[in-house]
C-alpha cells in the first residue's frame, strides 16, 4: 500500500468527499492503489479505464473534435476525462492519467509524455475557470517505472490540491474570525 494513496483516503474521509478515478495509461494501477488501503471504501466512488482513445468520449465524455485532433495524450484530455469521472461516478473529486508508457510514441507524443489531471470542488475562489488541474511530465524509465511513477504523479497532484483547498478554508475561516472579509 502507498503512503500516497493512505494519505488520500484518509484525507477524503476526514472530510466526507469522494474520489473517482479515469486511467488510461495505469490501466487500473491508480485505482489499485487506493482500494489496497483499509477503509478506501469510505471515500472511493470507482474508476474507469479508458484504455482505447474512443471510450474516452463514450464513457467519459471527452470532446471527440479535441481526440481528432490532438489524440488522447493531451493536457485538455486529461482535464476532461477527471472532470467526466467525476461527473459520471457522482464524486466530489475526479482524476485522470493519459499518456504514452511505451514502448513506441502515440499521437506524436514521445515515450514518458504523461498528463495528469484532478477536477474537485475548487470553486471561482480558486482561479481556476473550468475548476481542473493539470500537470505535464516528461518521465524516464522503462513502461513499468513510467507508469508506477504517473500513479504517483497523479496522487501527489490530488494530494496538493486537498491541502491548497483545506488551507484556502482555514484562511477564510480565520478572517471570518477576526472579522475581515
Amino acid at each position: 500500500m502507498s503512503s500516497r494513496a493512505a494519505d488520500v483516503v484518509r484525507l477524503l474521509t476526514v472530510r466526507g468527499e469522494t474520489l473517482a478515478v479515469a486511467e488510461s495509461l495505469t490501466g487500473g494501477m491508480v485505482a489499485a492503489a487506493l482500494t489496497a488501503v483499509p477503509g478506501a471504501s469510505k471515500a472511493f466512488r470507482g474508476s474507469v479505464t479508458a484504455y482505447a482513445t474512443e471510450l474516452k468520449q463514450e464513457l467519459l465524455g471527452v470532446d471527440g473534435e479535441l481526440l481528432a485532433a490532438r489524440g488522447a495524450v493531451d493536457p485538455q484530455v486529461a482535464a476532461q476525462m477527471a472532470a467526466g469521472v467525476r461527473a459520471a461516478l457522482g464524486a466530489d473529486w475526479g482524476i485522470a492519467t493519459t499518456g504514452v508508457a511505451g514502448p513506441e510514441p502515440q499521437d506524436g507524443q514521445p515515450v514518458g509524455t504523461v498528463f495528469v489531471a484532478v477536477e474537485g470542488p475548487f470553486g471561482a475562489a480558486q482561479g481556476c475557470a473550468d475548476g481542473g488541474k493539470v500537470e505535464a511530465l516528461r518521465l524516464n524509465g522503462d513502461r513499468a517505472e513510467i507508469r508506477m511513477e504517473s500513479v504517483r504523479s497523479v496522487l501527489a497532484l490530488l494530494l496538493r490540491e486537498l491541502a491548497s483547498e483545506q488551507t484556502g478554508n482555514e484562511r477564510a475561516q480565520d478572517t471570518e474570525r477576526n472579522g475581515g472579509f
